[in-house]
């Protein structure tokens, strides 16, 4: 006992001696010699350490790179930590999770494992300033030169992505000149799509590519941009793929409608007002407006001269001016962008606006297929095809490959017997059914209507050929003047 007595006051005596030292050296150091010496001290241990240390302070103003690694650490940091802060910024369809005062949590970049400490101080001599925040980087001395510019470049890059994704988008259209703009709550996904699963795979990969691309398109020296084509008729879920496009990179929307532009250089407008890493459609292009045909030499010229020298091409939307739209030197004002034209007739599209370069990826929305199938029972009635057993999934399969029906007309379907489950199978095979016996007894009139149709696009043709070998008649009677 009295040796226990003998160490508490021992104890006592110490620490008693370390308060009146530290008490001396405040009154008797001014605070510039104090702060000096402590980063003299941990420069003098910091010799013998292996570990150095990054403090990313948050500023009265906007520190950017605080912000990312707060966006950053949030996105695996709910699935680490017990202890969390939660938060939601304006604008944002997501909820932030964040570190609390003094937690800790790891992190493994290019195969180096770094440490994140989340550092709260309230403000003593100052309680008018409030607190300091910051967060402590760690990381080994030997892998400091090798991964910390690429990490805090890797954590911009991250933080840019979360924001994008959960910010509100929206979705614009042009009116009265100008582009206005509602909020884009579309709930089509790819994996809602009633679409193959390859296909959409391959899709998907290409949106992931032309994301990643920007080093690659810099590199070849091409505007960072793409073009799609969907075309099929009608009904096929050529918006609702828009829509996934749209969700799956977090892009805004901008919905031209041709109709409401009065110029090329009206067209030329939209284009430069509309933001990087957004989506511009041009649905229905093949019925939308007439384009006029990009004219040669000898048409051009004797209109100019009807109009005074003046070239009056400005006065109306031509093929040429789309052309310049999508790919000409306006097209790269801007950057991660994407063009979407749909077309439920592509044979009437001009061959100069399908190429590549233009439009990159020709995607044929089809009818209905059996995988397609399967994805809209799962969405509308919760059920697998298999589970309707064998017998019921290979009439489905045989009579939905028959009946040529769209997406749409098929979710019609569901969505009127979706509170009967036992019986909207049944009804929808009887319709698929009658469908499919409707198309076998159509069959030669649909021949006969596509007979018509060649034809028509023969004599087209010819009248084109005959257009072009006048042209070309006069131009020669001209040079021989």
């Amino acid at each position: 006992m009295a040796d226990m007595k003998e160490t508490w006051t021992t104890l006592a005596s110490l620490l008693g001696t370390l308060a009146f030292c530290q008490t001396i050296l405040r009154n008797v150091l001014p605070p510039q010699l104090r702060s000096a010496s402590l980063k003299f001290l941990k420069r003098a241990l910091g010799c013998y350490y292996s570990y150095c240390y990054f403090e990313i302070t948050k500023n009265d103003g906007v520190n950017e790179l605080y912000n990312a690694v707060q966006l950053y650490l949030s996105s695996f940091v709910s699935a680490s930590c017990s202890c969390l802060s939660l938060s939601r910024a304006p604008n944002s369809s997501s909820t932030t999770f964040a570190l609390t005062n003094n937690d800790c949590i790891a992190d493994v970049f290019d195969g180096v494992s770094v440490q994140w400490e989340h550092v709260v101080i309230q403000s003593q001599s100052q309680p008018s300033r409030g607190e300091k925040r910051f967060f402590t980087l760690r990381i080994r001395k030997c892998d400091r030169e090798r991964i910390l510019d690429s990490y805090l470049d890797h954590i911009m890059d991250k933080a840019n992505d979360i924001r994008r994704k959960n910010r509100e988008r929206f979705l614009y259209t042009n009116s009265h000149g100008c582009w206005r703009q509602v909020p884009f709550k579309h709930p089509s996904t790819f994996d809602t799509l009633a679409m193959d699963p390859e296909r959409k795979r391959d899709i998907m990969e290409d949106l992931r590519d032309f994301v990643a691309g920007k080093a690659f398109y810099q590199r070849t020296g091409r505007a960072w941009k793409r073009g799609y084509l969907l075309y099929g008729p009608p009904g096929t879920g050529k918006s609702s793929m828009i829509a996934a496009m749209a969700n799956f990179l977090g892009y805004d929307i901008y919905d031209l409608e041709l109709t409401k532009v009065r110029s090329n250089s009206q067209l030329r407008e939209f284009l430069t007002n509309t933001s990087s890493k957004s989506i511009i459609v041009i649905e229905d292009i093949d019925c939308s407006v007439s384009l006029p045909k990009r004219l040669n030499a000898q048409q051009a010229a004797p209109r100019r001269a009807a109009h005074g020298g003046e070239d009056r091409n400005d006065n109306t939307i031509t093929l040429s001016g789309l052309l310049n739209f999508t790919d000409g030197l306006w097209s790269c004002c801007g950057s991660e962008r994407i063009f979407v034209f749909t077309s439920n007739h592509i044979k009437k599209l001009d061959p100069a606006l399908l190429r590549s370069g233009r439009m990159d990826m020709h995607i044929y929305m089809s009818y209905c297929s059996y995988p397609a199938l399967k994805i809209l029972l799962r969405n509308y009635l919760d059920i697998e095809a298999e589970d309707l057993g064998e017998v019921v999934a290979s009439e489905l399969r045989e009579a939905v490959e028959k009946a040529n029906m769209t997406p749409a007309d098929i979710s019609e379907v569901l969505i009127k017997n979706r509170r009967n489950k036992g019986r909207v199978v049944g009804e929808l095979l009887e319709v698929l059914k009658a469908r499919a016996e409707r198309n076998e007894n159509g069959e030669l009139r649909e021949e006969c209507q596509l007979n018509e149709v060649e034809q028509e696009e023969q004599e087209e043709q010819e009248k084109r050929a005959l257009e072009s070998s006048e042209d070309g008649s006069d131009f020669d009677d001209d040079s021989s003047y």
